[in-house]
This record gives structure tokens, C-alpha cells and sequence, in this order.
């Protein structure tokens, strides 16, 4: 009995998740994915017409993920704006420098500029919850200028910390007191005003 066709999409999907995790964005060819599913290297082709389209596949489950754990950190919404973003970026960091290769696939420009394979309906959200954030934490500026100015400061911790370049630079042990001047940068320091 041969496997259905849908289990046979997820299994080849999870197996790509497996092998960002373990050996980074670098790993996932469609012919490694198809020898740890266990098919033939063009099995893969009948459901993944192209390369781009598998790894958007996989990268589709790395910002369902980061979603789930983005709505865990932001909680209820009873804290103040400011307490939201703050956990939502500590949830952004700890999600980078814990899944290295699926941050990595997840933010390659040529999948993200794919627009067809549907990684801007996973992505976009999670970029308006940002917005909004910072919308109702600087209701007198751009909150999406502003945003996108965060998510960039962001990156570039996660990228640079993941480096060990900010541990070196900045002598911190933690990202926490860059977290927290990312905010104070983009969104006027706690308590000002």
C-alpha cells in the first residue's frame, strides 16, 4: 500500500523542518529531503514543483511557529502596549537564536519575494501585530515606519548576537539590555514624557 498523497507532502515537509533544525537552510536540497523521506530524489517533484516551493513550505511551518509563540507572548492584550512589544521581541530574539537555520530560510529574500508560494500570508500578520503594537505605543509617529525600524533593529541583534559580534562589542551576557535600547530607541525611553 503506498503512502497518500497528503502524508506523503507533510512527511517530506517534516523532514525538511528536521534538517534546517539540525544542519541549517544550506542543507535542504531536494534530493537530501527525498533520501531521509525515504522516496526517490524526484518524488519531491509532484508536489513541489520547484525548489523555491518546498522550502517555502518549510519556511511557511518556521512562521507558524514563531505566530503560535508570538500569541503565547503577547497574552491577553491587558498589559500595556509597551509590555507587549517587549515581550513580543524577546519571543522574536529567543526564536532566532533558538532555530538558526529556520530563521535563516525563513528571511531569504528570493522565497520571501516569491509571492505566489504564500509566504507573505504567513509573514505579513505577524509584521501587523508589530504595527499595531507599536501603533498604540506611539500613536503620534508612522507606526509602520517605526515598526519596521524595530524589526530591523531587531534582526540585526539577532543576527549579530547569534555572530557573538554584540557579546564582544558590548561586553553583555544576555540580549535583554539590547532589547530593551532597541525599544527605547524606536520608541522613546520608558517612562519619558
Amino acid at each position: 500500500m503506498s503512502e497518500s498523497e497528503p502524508a506523503l507532502r507533510t512527511r517530506l515537509i517534516d523532514v525538511g523542518v528536521d534538517l534546517v533544525a539540525r544542519e541549517g537552510a544550506q542543507a535542504l536540497t531536494l534530493r537530501e529531503i527525498a533520501r531521509r523521506a525515504g522516496v526517490s530524489h524526484g518524488a519531491p517533484r509532484r508536489y513541489f514543483p520547484t525548489h523555491l516551493e518546498l522550502l517555502s513550505a518549510i519556511a511557511r511551518r518556521g512562521f507558524g511557529e514563531l505566530a503560535v509563540r508570538a500569541a503565547e507572548a503577547v497574552g491577553d492584550g491587558s498589559a500595556s502596549p509597551r509590555a507587549h512589544l517587549t515581550a513580543l521581541g524577546r519571543c522574536y530574539l529567543e526564536f532566532a537564536l533558538g532555530n538558526r537555520g529556520m530563521y535563516e530560510l525563513m528571511f531569504r529574500h528570493d522565497l520571501l519575494n516569491s509571492g505566489h508560494l504564500g509566504l507573505r500570508e504567513t509573514s505579513l500578520p505577524l509584521f501587523g501585530r508589530l504595527v499595531d503594537l507599536v501603533g498604540r505605543a506611539r500613536p503620534d509617529a508612522d507606526a509602520r515606519l517605526i515598526a519596521g525600524a524595530l524589526w530591523a533593529n531587531l534582526h540585526g541583534v539577532a543576527q549579530l548576537w547569534g555572530w557573538g559580534s554584540l557579546q564582544l562589542a558590548t561586553g553583555a551576557d544576555d540580549f535583554t539590555p539590547l532589547l530593551r535600547a532597541a525599544l527605547d530607541a524606536h520608541l522613546g525611553q520608558e517612562g519619558a514624557g
